[in-house]
């Protein structure tokens, strides 16, 4: 299976996972842009998978079933996603495309919010973004922090497709929390790079992540003692430190 992704509205990203001749699509915020890519490759579109229900993420659904009236909507039943035809709950197996997909509980940026995964391809929607994380606008932090254990115990080599290009900005602040790691630096020249030609920063793996995600890695003993520094208080464990990044974040410009 190939992902196709599909640039829509000013930074979000949708995705088209394609196998022979077919689509799935994710997160379509907007329905033209994927309606394009759709006759530009000559697929024909079958699925919906809705991570969460903000309207940069859902937008274009209520379009695409119009043209589409048999298309199938996948969605978390908590989130109030509309023209959902197949509500999912976590845990749940998805057969889509001739595979078998995943849905995994990520909640906190929304109470419902589900990734999927497809073997070694996972989309996050709005939870775990290149070098960064969602804002926990329905959850907390010990909410975010279980969502990130379960993501961590998928295969290092996972791909992940996220909702939002950020990563410029991501690692720029993620620069702020930890100096003197190489790893965010190389990654935010490459960053930069891609964007200056107009490409797309993503996906990454979780092996990546692990080396620059400062969000990701909250739970290790460098990122409590990097926090405690700019903050001058000391995480007890790895949800404070994730609340204190997830406010300095909120404050960086």
């Amino acid at each position: 299976m190939d992902v196709l992704i599909v640039p829509v509205l000013r930074d979000n990203y949708s995705y088209l996972l394609v196998d022979r001749g077919r689509a799935i699509a994710v997160d379509p915020g907007e329905a033209a842009p994927v309606i394009a890519a759709l006759e530009v490759n000559d697929l024909e579109l079958v699925a919906v998978l809705a991570t969460h229900h903000h309207a940069d993420h859902v937008g274009g659904i209520g379009e695409l079933r119009a043209l589409l009236p048999r298309l199938s909507v996948f969605g978390s039943e908590p989130d109030r996603i509309p023209e959902v035809t197949h509500p999912v709950a976590p845990g749940a197996k998805i057969e889509v495309l001739g595979v078998t997909g995943e849905v995994l509980d990520v909640h906190c940026h929304t109470r419902g919010h589900v990734a999927y995964r497809f073997g070694d391809v996972l989309f996050t929607g709005d939870t775990l973004f290149a070098g960064g994380c969602g804002r926990f606008f329905e959850g907390d932090a010990r909410d975010m922090r279980a969502a990130f254990d379960t993501l961590l115990a998928l295969p290092l080599g996972t791909q992940i497709f996220c909702g939002h290009e950020y990563t410029v900005k991501n690692l720029e602040f993620a620069l702020t929390i930890e100096p003197d790691n190489r790893a965010i630096a190389a990654k935010l020249e490459d960053a930069r790079a891609r964007r200056a030609l107009g490409q797309p920063t993503v996906p990454t793996t979780l092996a990546e992540e692990l080396t620059y995600n400062p969000f990701l890695r909250s739970s290790r003993p460098e990122l409590c003692e990097a926090v405690a520094r700019k903050t001058e208080e000391r995480p007890r464990d790895g949800v404070e430190t994730l609340a204190a990044l997830r406010r300095l974040k909120d404050q960086f410009t």
